[in-house]
């Protein structure tokens, strides 16, 4: 061999080494979501994590309190930390103990109450119209201008599809300021700010949503394989996974069906797309959106879902069996017991996936432990699914909050169904949330009536102390009622006093579906 020759062999073999010796040595590495101006839970094990190389020690430093851990054989590390009291702002240190490495200095760390607020488009819609086309307050300006709130910070999590769970998420921790708000949730950072004016505590949110996304989409795969009445959409999805990887270039009409959603999605013509890029399908976006932010100490979840349920007529009844293995699924995996989960309730819209049935089903998660709904049936707009008027949403999740999760003593929920008895030819219907019954604006309407034969008419409907007295001269022997029984009752009046309007409802049980079934895809 050549002198030359050796000695390109001999570097090449040095380099090699040197590189190998690198790649052991892993950089330790916190999640994304452990970053400048982060918000930690107070009042709880708060667990922190990244990746380092195996068996490196890694420490946790902040406000005195130092706990350590080893990265196990795939570089993993967590450490949890203990009694974190409400303040800031903080440094945290994360440092290995490999000689040589520099330690990871976090800057202006709060601590304080953290919420997740998940969903679709209608939890991503921004505070500023200039972000995304379909979004911007009422008074965005006058939002913006206002948006000193220091206290107040905003991770923002970057969509991402998956098919397989991921370890970490790309985002930043923002405090909230004119210069950043209008590219923040609108829901999200209305109930941070409430909470904050309220509490005069630090309030973080963690922002996981997606567009159009179905429930399921938001939902672990071995939940829905383990549910004999969840895994036919799981099954559905697979097909057309492998179709897509063992069909290269070809045409979508070809592979099994996508998922077809009560706002009757199309079809997409022309090349198959991979179906993992689908949000309306089931598992991807846990995968690469929430399995990421597992096990970070939150408060509780916000959750504003539900325009898009895939399946028609079958897809509704089946929507609260989903929306309660999400909610189970996600507080089993974070291991704080049943945190508050508390859901938007669709606004009217006519639409048919803001149908009073899809409402309904929604209810059905007040079943669950911990669970709240805000009723928006009175800020909706009739031909505009994102409706702008965010800011008494905001309130109402915030109302909510307060009084459920903190204890205080305020009117949270609008009039509830509680019960009905007839009487004569009149029905009662009772409530609940019902101090200071009014019909807003004139005489009390969108109430109808129905005898034995379940022909529904319009209704008389008078106030009488906590209850609803319901009577038409068309109906002599009634039996069951319904109120704003429509995707978009307008004139729905019903309010209590604290000025929160009553959630629509039915005191039958009959298949109210039959009724409208020609507006939703599946009949």
């Amino acid at each position: 061999m050549r002198p030359i020759q050796r000695h390109t062999v001999i570097a090449s073999f040095i380099v090699a080494i040197v590189s190998s010796m690198a790649a052991a040595h892993a950089e330790v590495k916190p999640s994304a979501l452990f970053s400048d101006h982060m918000v930690l839970q107070g009042g709880t094990l708060v667990p922190i994590w990244g990746t380092a190389t195996p068996g490196e020690k890694v420490a946790v430093t902040m406000n005195g309190q130092t706990r350590s851990a080893s990265a196990d054989a795939q570089g993993k590390w967590t450490v949890s930390l203990y009694g974190l009291k409400a303040g800031g702002p903080f440094e945290m240190t994360i440092a290995g103990d490999r000689a040589g490495d520099a330690p990871i200095v976090v800057k202006d760390v709060l601590v304080g109450e953290v919420w997740l607020g998940s969903g679709q488009s209608n939890m991503s819609f921004t505070v500023s119209k200039a972000h995304a086309s379909y979004a911007g307050m009422l008074d965005e300006a006058k939002e913006i201008a206002a948006a000193n709130y220091p206290q107040v910070r905003m991770f923002t999590v970057k969509p991402t599809k998956s098919l397989d769970p991921q370890a970490d998420v790309v985002g930043e921790w923002q405090v909230c300021s004119p210069s950043v708000v209008g590219d923040w949730s609108a829901v999200g950072y209305l109930f941070a700010r409430d909470l904050n004016r309220s509490l005069k505590l630090p309030v973080g949110v963690i922002l996981s949503a997606y567009g159009a996304s179905t429930a399921e989409a938001w939902v672990p795969r071995s939940a829905l394989a383990d549910d004999p009445l969840l895994q036919p959409m799981l099954d559905r999805f697979d097909a057309r996974e492998a179709f897509f990887k063992t069909h290269p270039g070809a045409m979508d009409n070809q592979a099994p069906g996508a998922p077809q959603t009560l706002n009757a999605r199309p079809g997409r013509p022309g090349p198959l797309r991979d179906p993992v890029q689908d949000q309306h399908q089931p598992t991807v976006l846990f995968n690469g959106m929430i399995n990421p932010i597992i096990p970070y100490a939150i408060r509780g979840v916000i959750w504003y879902q539900g325009e898009s349920i895939v399946g028609g007529k079958a897809g509704v009844a089946l929507y609260p069996h989903v929306m309660e293995t999400l909610v189970e699924q996600w507080r089993e995996r974070w291991h704080e017991g049943d945190f508050p989960f508390y859901a938007v309730q669709l606004a009217a819209l006519k639409n048919a996936s803001n149908n009073p049935m899809v409402r309904e089903a929604q209810a059905k998660i007040l079943t669950l432990p911990n669970t709240g709904m805000a009723v928006t049936i009175d800020i909706g707009d009739p031909t505009n699914v994102h409706p702008k008027n965010k800011e008494p949403l905001g309130q109402r999740l915030a109302d909510i909050a307060l009084t459920n999760t903190y204890g205080r003593k305020i009117e949270f929920s609008g009039p509830m169904y509680a019960s009905m008895k007839v009487q004569g030819s009149a029905v009662r219907v009772t409530f609940t949330h019902a101090r200071g019954l009014v019909a807003k604006g004139g005489p009390l309407q969108w109430f109808q009536i129905a005898g034995a034969d379940r022909k529904f008419v319009d209704a008389d409907a008078k106030i009488v102390g906590d209850s609803v007295v319901v009577s038409s001269p068309q109906v002599s022997a009634p039996v069951a009622v319904r109120y704003a029984w429509d995707n978009y009752p307008s004139t729905a009046n019903l309010y209590n006093a604290a000025g929160l309007p009553a959630a629509p409802f039915r005191t039958d049980d009959w298949d109210a579906m039959s009724s409208i079934a020609t507006e939703f895809t599946g009949k």
